[in-house]
Protein backbone atom coordinates (compact mmCIF):
# COMPACT_ATOMS: atom_id res chain seq x y z
CA UNK A 1 0.00 0.00 0.00
CA UNK A 2 1.27 2.80 -1.09
CA UNK A 3 1.84 5.03 2.40
CA UNK A 4 -1.45 2.96 3.09
CA UNK A 5 0.89 0.66 4.78
CA UNK A 6 0.96 2.38 8.22
CA UNK A 7 -2.71 1.40 7.86
CA UNK A 8 -1.41 -2.49 7.83
CA UNK A 9 -0.67 -1.79 10.98
CA UNK A 10 -4.19 -1.08 11.34
CA UNK A 11 -7.04 -3.81 9.85
CA UNK A 12 -6.99 -2.19 7.07
CA UNK A 13 -3.82 -1.16 5.24
CA UNK A 14 -0.73 -1.61 4.86
CA UNK A 15 -0.68 1.38 2.60
CA UNK A 16 1.10 3.54 3.68
CA UNK A 17 3.37 4.33 6.83
CA UNK A 18 6.93 3.87 7.42
CA UNK A 19 6.20 2.34 11.38
CA UNK A 20 6.78 -1.10 12.27
CA UNK A 21 3.13 -2.87 12.64
CA UNK A 22 1.46 -3.79 15.50
CA UNK A 23 0.60 -6.99 14.49
CA UNK A 24 -2.14 -6.91 17.70
CA UNK A 25 -4.05 -4.44 15.60
CA UNK A 26 -4.83 -6.08 12.42
CA UNK A 27 -7.57 -8.83 12.16
CA UNK A 28 -6.26 -12.31 12.51
CA UNK A 29 -6.91 -13.77 9.51
CA UNK A 30 -6.49 -17.30 9.09
CA UNK A 31 -4.67 -18.95 5.87
CA UNK A 32 -8.42 -20.56 4.62
CA UNK A 33 -9.77 -17.08 4.79
CA UNK A 34 -6.72 -15.60 3.38
CA UNK A 35 -7.10 -17.96 0.48
CA UNK A 36 -10.80 -17.53 -0.13
CA UNK A 37 -10.50 -13.46 -0.21
CA UNK A 38 -7.49 -14.44 -2.52
CA UNK A 39 -9.43 -16.79 -4.84
CA UNK A 40 -12.36 -13.96 -4.59
CA UNK A 41 -9.93 -11.14 -5.61
CA UNK A 42 -8.91 -13.04 -8.25
CA UNK A 43 -11.80 -14.38 -9.77
CA UNK A 44 -13.98 -11.27 -9.77
CA UNK A 45 -15.72 -9.59 -12.73
CA UNK A 46 -16.27 -6.25 -13.08
CA UNK A 47 -19.93 -7.15 -12.88
CA UNK A 48 -19.81 -8.52 -9.59
CA UNK A 49 -18.10 -5.37 -7.87
CA UNK A 50 -20.41 -3.22 -9.49
CA UNK A 51 -23.25 -4.94 -8.27
CA UNK A 52 -21.72 -4.92 -4.70
CA UNK A 53 -20.60 -1.70 -4.49
CA UNK A 54 -24.56 -0.60 -5.78
CA UNK A 55 -25.72 -2.20 -2.34
CA UNK A 56 -23.86 0.30 -0.73
CA UNK A 57 -23.99 3.60 -2.85
CA UNK A 58 -25.35 5.13 -6.41
CA UNK A 59 -22.18 4.94 -7.95
CA UNK A 60 -21.20 6.47 -10.75
CA UNK A 61 -20.06 4.39 -13.52
CA UNK A 62 -18.33 6.32 -16.62
CA UNK A 63 -18.48 3.99 -20.38
CA UNK A 64 -17.20 4.20 -23.35
CA UNK A 65 -19.44 3.53 -26.40
CA UNK A 66 -19.25 0.01 -26.97
CA UNK A 67 -18.94 -0.59 -22.85
CA UNK A 68 -16.28 -2.35 -22.51
CA UNK A 69 -13.99 0.38 -21.12
CA UNK A 70 -15.91 1.24 -17.86
CA UNK A 71 -14.86 2.97 -14.50
CA UNK A 72 -16.68 3.02 -10.94
CA UNK A 73 -16.42 6.40 -9.40
CA UNK A 74 -17.77 7.32 -5.62
CA UNK A 75 -18.72 10.28 -4.57
CA UNK A 76 -19.90 9.22 -1.41
CA UNK A 77 -16.46 6.81 -0.81
CA UNK A 78 -13.91 9.99 -0.58
CA UNK A 79 -14.16 10.45 -4.66
CA UNK A 80 -12.40 7.26 -4.73
CA UNK A 81 -12.36 5.47 -8.19
CA UNK A 82 -13.30 1.40 -7.19
CA UNK A 83 -12.26 -0.41 -10.35
CA UNK A 84 -12.56 -0.48 -13.98
CA UNK A 85 -12.52 -3.54 -16.77
CA UNK A 86 -11.61 -3.40 -19.96
CA UNK A 87 -14.08 -6.15 -21.70
CA UNK A 88 -17.24 -4.76 -20.20
CA UNK A 89 -19.65 -6.42 -17.56
CA UNK A 90 -17.36 -10.03 -17.97
CA UNK A 91 -14.25 -8.72 -18.03
CA UNK A 92 -11.88 -8.64 -14.71
CA UNK A 93 -12.14 -6.02 -12.39
CA UNK A 94 -9.03 -4.64 -12.17
CA UNK A 95 -9.38 -2.87 -8.73
CA UNK A 96 -9.02 -4.30 -5.30
CA UNK A 97 -12.14 -3.64 -3.19
CA UNK A 98 -11.87 -5.04 0.45
CA UNK A 99 -15.47 -6.01 1.20
CA UNK A 100 -15.44 -6.72 4.77
CA UNK A 101 -15.21 -3.27 5.24
CA UNK A 102 -18.41 -2.03 4.31
CA UNK A 103 -20.40 -3.89 6.61
CA UNK A 104 -17.47 -3.75 9.74
CA UNK A 105 -18.01 -1.51 12.81
CA UNK A 106 -16.31 1.89 11.53
CA UNK A 107 -13.02 2.03 12.45
CA UNK A 108 -11.35 5.20 14.27
CA UNK A 109 -7.95 4.98 12.44
CA UNK A 110 -8.80 3.91 9.04
CA UNK A 111 -11.56 2.80 7.19
CA UNK A 112 -9.92 0.77 4.50
CA UNK A 113 -12.59 0.53 1.38
CA UNK A 114 -10.08 -0.30 -0.94
CA UNK A 115 -10.07 1.26 -4.03
CA UNK A 116 -7.92 1.38 -7.35
CA UNK A 117 -7.40 4.79 -7.00
CA UNK A 118 -7.86 6.50 -3.70
CA UNK A 119 -6.43 10.50 -2.95
CA UNK A 120 -4.73 10.65 0.06
CA UNK A 121 -3.29 13.67 1.75
CA UNK A 122 0.07 13.70 3.18
CA UNK A 123 1.91 13.64 5.33
CA UNK A 124 1.25 10.58 7.17
CA UNK A 125 4.25 11.14 9.70
CA UNK A 126 6.88 13.54 10.16
CA UNK A 127 6.63 16.77 12.14
CA UNK A 128 4.16 18.62 9.62
CA UNK A 129 2.11 15.04 10.20
CA UNK A 130 -2.02 15.28 9.42
CA UNK A 131 -2.55 12.35 11.21
CA UNK A 132 -1.21 13.11 14.90
CA UNK A 133 -2.17 15.69 17.12
CA UNK A 134 0.54 17.83 18.29
CA UNK A 135 2.62 16.30 20.74
CA UNK A 136 1.79 12.73 20.54
CA UNK A 137 3.87 9.95 20.06
CA UNK A 138 3.92 8.33 16.62
CA UNK A 139 2.39 5.23 17.40
CA UNK A 140 -0.74 3.20 16.34
CA UNK A 141 -2.79 4.13 19.18
CA UNK A 142 -2.48 7.99 18.23
CA UNK A 143 -2.47 7.10 14.68
CA UNK A 144 -5.97 8.61 13.18
CA UNK A 145 -6.54 9.40 8.96
CA UNK A 146 -8.69 12.69 8.56
CA UNK A 147 -12.22 12.28 8.08
CA UNK A 148 -12.52 14.09 4.64
CA UNK A 149 -10.30 11.20 2.96
CA UNK A 150 -11.14 8.30 5.57
CA UNK A 151 -15.41 8.88 5.94
CA UNK A 152 -16.69 12.01 4.66
CA UNK A 153 -18.88 11.79 1.46
CA UNK A 154 -17.53 14.77 -1.54
CA UNK A 155 -20.02 16.93 -3.00
CA UNK A 156 -20.51 15.78 -6.64
CA UNK A 157 -19.96 18.98 -8.58
CA UNK A 158 -20.39 18.09 -11.97
CA UNK A 159 -20.90 14.80 -14.10
CA UNK A 160 -20.79 13.53 -17.66
CA UNK A 161 -20.46 10.93 -19.57
CA UNK A 162 -16.92 10.30 -19.11
CA UNK A 163 -16.16 12.60 -15.94
CA UNK A 164 -16.78 13.10 -13.13
CA UNK A 165 -15.75 16.44 -10.69
CA UNK A 166 -16.27 16.33 -7.16
CA UNK A 167 -14.83 18.63 -4.19
CA UNK A 168 -14.09 18.69 -0.26
CA UNK A 169 -13.43 21.26 2.27
CA UNK A 170 -11.89 20.45 5.52
CA UNK A 171 -9.83 21.94 8.47
CA UNK A 172 -7.06 19.89 9.66
CA UNK A 173 -4.45 20.46 12.59
CA UNK A 174 -0.93 18.98 11.82
CA UNK A 175 1.75 18.21 14.21
CA UNK A 176 3.34 21.23 14.37
CA UNK A 177 -0.62 23.00 15.77
CA UNK A 178 -0.66 24.46 12.39
CA UNK A 179 -4.73 25.03 11.28
CA UNK A 180 -4.63 24.18 7.62
CA UNK A 181 -8.23 24.84 5.62
CA UNK A 182 -8.13 23.09 2.87
CA UNK A 183 -10.59 22.78 -0.31
CA UNK A 184 -9.91 19.28 -2.99
CA UNK A 185 -11.02 19.01 -6.20
CA UNK A 186 -10.90 16.29 -8.02
CA UNK A 187 -11.97 15.38 -11.77
CA UNK A 188 -11.94 12.01 -12.72
CA UNK A 189 -12.21 10.92 -16.67
CA UNK A 190 -12.29 7.76 -18.41
CA UNK A 191 -9.90 8.19 -21.51
CA UNK A 192 -11.22 7.56 -25.02
CA UNK A 193 -9.33 4.73 -27.05
CA UNK A 194 -7.70 7.55 -29.40
CA UNK A 195 -6.33 9.15 -26.37
CA UNK A 196 -4.45 6.42 -24.87
CA UNK A 197 -1.97 5.56 -27.45
CA UNK A 198 -1.52 9.75 -27.25
CA UNK A 199 -0.96 9.84 -24.43
CA UNK A 200 1.78 7.39 -24.16
CA UNK A 201 2.98 7.23 -27.32
CA UNK A 202 2.11 3.62 -28.58
CA UNK A 203 0.13 1.69 -30.92
CA UNK A 204 -2.57 -0.18 -29.90
CA UNK A 205 -2.95 -3.77 -31.32
CA UNK A 206 -6.33 -5.30 -32.76
CA UNK A 207 -6.00 -8.26 -30.45
CA UNK A 208 -5.65 -6.31 -27.16
CA UNK A 209 -8.63 -4.18 -25.01
CA UNK A 210 -7.74 -0.97 -22.67
CA UNK A 211 -9.27 1.01 -20.01
CA UNK A 212 -7.72 4.24 -19.03
CA UNK A 213 -8.62 7.18 -16.67
CA UNK A 214 -6.75 9.99 -15.65
CA UNK A 215 -7.21 12.30 -12.03
CA UNK A 216 -6.69 15.63 -11.66
CA UNK A 217 -6.00 16.02 -7.96
CA UNK A 218 -6.27 20.16 -6.91
CA UNK A 219 -5.36 21.45 -3.48
CA UNK A 220 -6.28 25.14 -2.18
CA UNK A 221 -5.11 26.91 0.79
CA UNK A 222 -8.90 28.53 1.87
CA UNK A 223 -7.00 30.29 5.04
CA UNK A 224 -5.65 33.59 5.72
CA UNK A 225 -2.22 32.28 6.43
CA UNK A 226 0.42 30.68 4.17
CA UNK A 227 1.91 27.40 4.10
CA UNK A 228 5.90 27.43 3.82
CA UNK A 229 8.52 25.27 5.87
CA UNK A 230 7.94 26.99 9.40
CA UNK A 231 4.05 26.00 9.28
CA UNK A 232 3.70 23.25 7.57
CA UNK A 233 2.33 22.09 4.26
CA UNK A 234 0.43 19.21 3.29
CA UNK A 235 0.47 17.52 -0.05
CA UNK A 236 -1.41 14.79 -2.36
CA UNK A 237 -1.25 11.74 -1.90
CA UNK A 238 -2.62 9.30 -5.13
CA UNK A 239 -2.76 5.43 -4.19
CA UNK A 240 -3.62 2.60 -6.64
CA UNK A 241 -5.14 -0.88 -5.10
CA UNK A 242 -4.83 -3.76 -7.24
CA UNK A 243 -5.37 -7.60 -6.96
CA UNK A 244 -1.60 -9.66 -7.40
CA UNK A 245 -1.12 -12.84 -8.74
CA UNK A 246 1.65 -15.29 -7.78
CA UNK A 247 3.88 -13.93 -10.80
CA UNK A 248 2.65 -10.46 -10.81
CA UNK A 249 6.21 -8.08 -10.98
CA UNK A 250 5.86 -3.95 -10.06
CA UNK A 251 8.05 -2.50 -12.73
CA UNK A 252 9.58 1.11 -11.31
CA UNK A 253 11.91 2.88 -14.64
CA UNK A 254 14.05 5.34 -13.04
CA UNK A 255 16.77 7.85 -13.60
CA UNK A 256 20.18 5.98 -14.05
CA UNK A 257 22.80 9.46 -13.82
CA UNK A 258 20.83 10.61 -10.56
CA UNK A 259 23.36 10.79 -7.43
CA UNK A 260 22.04 8.97 -4.44
CA UNK A 261 19.99 5.90 -3.65
CA UNK A 262 17.87 4.64 -5.92
CA UNK A 263 15.27 3.65 -3.43
CA UNK A 264 14.29 3.22 0.03
CA UNK A 265 13.64 -0.37 0.52
CA UNK A 266 13.37 -0.82 4.41
CA UNK A 267 10.32 1.18 5.98
CA UNK A 268 9.18 -1.78 7.09
CA UNK A 269 12.37 -3.59 7.48
CA UNK A 270 14.53 -4.45 4.43
CA UNK A 271 12.66 -6.47 1.58
CA UNK A 272 14.38 -9.61 0.78
CA UNK A 273 16.75 -9.09 -2.14
CA UNK A 274 15.11 -12.13 -3.94
CA UNK A 275 12.11 -9.96 -4.03
CA UNK A 276 13.74 -6.52 -5.51
CA UNK A 277 15.75 -6.53 -8.76
CA UNK A 278 17.80 -3.60 -10.48
CA UNK A 279 18.34 -4.24 -14.37
CA UNK A 280 19.99 -0.96 -16.80
CA UNK A 281 17.75 1.54 -15.11
CA UNK A 282 14.80 -0.31 -13.87
CA UNK A 283 13.79 -1.51 -10.51
CA UNK A 284 11.38 -4.45 -10.69
CA UNK A 285 9.58 -5.84 -7.12
CA UNK A 286 7.39 -9.05 -6.92
CA UNK A 287 3.84 -8.54 -5.67
CA UNK A 288 2.00 -11.76 -5.47
CA UNK A 289 0.98 -10.35 -2.26
CA UNK A 290 2.63 -12.64 -0.05
CA UNK A 291 5.89 -10.60 1.94
CA UNK A 292 4.48 -7.53 3.43
CA UNK A 293 7.14 -4.77 1.82
CA UNK A 294 7.42 -1.18 0.99
CA UNK A 295 9.71 1.14 -1.46
CA UNK A 296 10.14 4.43 -2.09
CA UNK A 297 11.31 6.29 -4.91
CA UNK A 298 13.26 9.73 -4.60
CA UNK A 299 12.19 12.84 -7.24
CA UNK A 300 15.87 12.57 -8.74
CA UNK A 301 15.65 9.46 -9.53
CA UNK A 302 11.08 9.06 -10.29
CA UNK A 303 10.22 9.17 -13.48
CA UNK A 304 7.08 10.02 -14.64
CA UNK A 305 5.50 6.51 -15.72
CA UNK A 306 5.59 3.16 -13.90
CA UNK A 307 3.73 -0.11 -13.99
CA UNK A 308 3.16 -3.66 -13.31
CA UNK A 309 2.48 -6.87 -14.84
CA UNK A 310 0.20 -10.14 -14.53
CA UNK A 311 0.71 -12.70 -16.89
CA UNK A 312 -1.64 -15.14 -14.88
CA UNK A 313 -4.18 -12.95 -16.70
CA UNK A 314 -2.17 -11.09 -19.28
CA UNK A 315 -2.78 -7.60 -17.45
CA UNK A 316 -0.42 -4.93 -17.98
CA UNK A 317 -0.88 -2.22 -15.78
CA UNK A 318 0.69 1.26 -16.44
CA UNK A 319 0.80 4.72 -14.28
CA UNK A 320 1.41 7.91 -15.44
CA UNK A 321 1.98 11.05 -12.78
CA UNK A 322 3.30 14.42 -12.51
CA UNK A 323 7.08 13.96 -10.88
CA UNK A 324 8.96 17.53 -9.93
CA UNK A 325 12.86 16.32 -10.02
CA UNK A 326 13.45 19.94 -8.38
CA UNK A 327 10.44 19.66 -6.41
CA UNK A 328 9.90 19.84 -2.16
CA UNK A 329 8.49 16.65 -1.03
CA UNK A 330 7.71 15.47 2.76
CA UNK A 331 9.02 12.84 4.79
CA UNK A 332 5.70 10.41 5.77
CA UNK A 333 8.07 8.21 8.40
CA UNK A 334 6.17 7.77 12.08
CA UNK A 335 8.66 10.16 13.56
CA UNK A 336 9.03 14.08 13.95
CA UNK A 337 12.64 13.74 14.61
CA UNK A 338 14.07 13.44 10.87
CA UNK A 339 14.74 16.26 8.20
CA UNK A 340 10.96 16.93 7.02
CA UNK A 341 11.61 17.59 3.45
CA UNK A 342 13.20 14.72 1.98
CA UNK A 343 10.85 12.41 0.94
CA UNK A 344 9.45 10.59 -1.89
CA UNK A 345 7.36 10.99 -5.24
CA UNK A 346 6.85 7.28 -5.85
CA UNK A 347 5.81 4.67 -3.76
CA UNK A 348 5.32 0.56 -4.58
CA UNK A 349 3.47 -1.69 -2.11
CA UNK A 350 3.13 -5.41 -1.77
CA UNK A 351 0.91 -6.98 1.04
CA UNK A 352 1.18 -10.17 3.05
CA UNK A 353 0.67 -11.78 6.40
CA UNK A 354 2.34 -10.15 9.39
CA UNK A 355 3.79 -12.48 12.21
CA UNK A 356 0.76 -13.40 13.87
CA UNK A 357 -0.76 -14.53 10.21
CA UNK A 358 -3.29 -11.67 9.96
CA UNK A 359 -3.54 -9.86 7.05
CA UNK A 360 -6.31 -7.29 5.31
CA UNK A 361 -5.30 -8.27 1.45
CA UNK A 362 -3.71 -9.31 -0.49
CA UNK A 363 -3.41 -6.80 -2.45
CA UNK A 364 -0.34 -4.45 -3.99
CA UNK A 365 -0.04 -0.44 -4.34
CA UNK A 366 1.71 1.80 -7.06
CA UNK A 367 1.30 5.18 -5.71
CA UNK A 368 2.23 8.70 -6.31
CA UNK A 369 2.99 12.00 -4.57
CA UNK A 370 2.79 15.89 -4.86
CA UNK A 371 5.37 18.01 -4.02
CA UNK A 372 4.45 19.81 -0.30
CA UNK A 373 2.08 22.39 -1.74
CA UNK A 374 3.77 25.69 -0.19
CA UNK A 375 0.38 27.72 -0.90
CA UNK A 376 -0.43 31.81 -0.25
CA UNK A 377 -4.06 32.21 1.17
CA UNK A 378 -6.15 31.25 -2.39
CA UNK A 379 -3.32 29.63 -4.19
CA UNK A 380 -3.65 26.21 -5.45
CA UNK A 381 -1.33 23.33 -6.62
CA UNK A 382 -2.73 19.95 -8.72
CA UNK A 383 -1.36 16.72 -9.32
CA UNK A 384 -2.39 14.77 -12.06
CA UNK A 385 -2.05 10.67 -11.85
CA UNK A 386 -3.74 8.70 -14.73
CA UNK A 387 -4.28 4.91 -14.72
CA UNK A 388 -4.15 2.29 -17.70
CA UNK A 389 -4.76 -0.89 -18.29
CA UNK A 390 -4.44 -3.33 -21.15
CA UNK A 391 -4.68 -7.02 -21.43
CA UNK A 392 -4.68 -9.57 -24.80
CA UNK A 393 -2.50 -10.67 -27.11
CA UNK A 394 0.82 -11.23 -25.25
CA UNK A 395 3.19 -10.29 -28.21
CA UNK A 396 0.79 -6.92 -28.55
CA UNK A 397 1.35 -6.20 -24.67
CA UNK A 398 5.10 -6.82 -25.14
CA UNK A 399 5.36 -4.27 -27.92
CA UNK A 400 3.39 -1.91 -25.06
CA UNK A 401 5.74 -2.54 -22.17
CA UNK A 402 8.91 -1.99 -24.50
CA UNK A 403 7.64 1.16 -25.47
CA UNK A 404 6.34 2.45 -22.15
CA UNK A 405 8.55 0.76 -19.49
CA UNK A 406 11.60 -0.11 -21.77
CA UNK A 407 11.35 -3.86 -20.58
CA UNK A 408 10.18 -6.87 -22.37
CA UNK A 409 7.73 -8.83 -20.40
CA UNK A 410 10.18 -11.89 -20.57
CA UNK A 411 12.33 -9.96 -18.78
CA UNK A 412 9.67 -9.02 -16.41
CA UNK A 413 9.20 -12.34 -15.48
CA UNK A 414 12.48 -14.21 -15.74
CA UNK A 415 13.20 -11.57 -12.92
CA UNK A 416 12.17 -13.36 -10.34
CA UNK A 417 12.44 -17.33 -11.53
Amino acid sequence: MKNITQYLLIPAIALTACGEPDSKKVPDTTATDRTKIATDASSSTFAHDLAFLQKHDSVIVLKSNDGKAQVIVSPKYQAKVFTSTAEGDSGRSFGWVNYKTFTAKPDEHMNAYGGEDRLWLGPEGGKFSVYFKPGTKMEFVNWHTPPAIDSEPWTLVSKKDNEVVMSKTTQLLNYANTQLKIKIDRKVQLLSPADIPKLLNITMGDKVNAVAFSTTNTITNTGDKAWDKTTGAPCLWNLDMFSPSEKTVIVVPYNEKAKGKVATTDYFGQIPPDRVKYTNGILLFKADGKSRGKLGMPPNRAKTINGSYDPEHKVLTITFYDVDPNGTYLNQEWTPDKPPFTGDAVNAYNDGPLATGGQMGPFYEIESVSPAAFLRPGGSLTHKHSVFHFTGDENQLNAIALKTLGISLNDIQAAFK
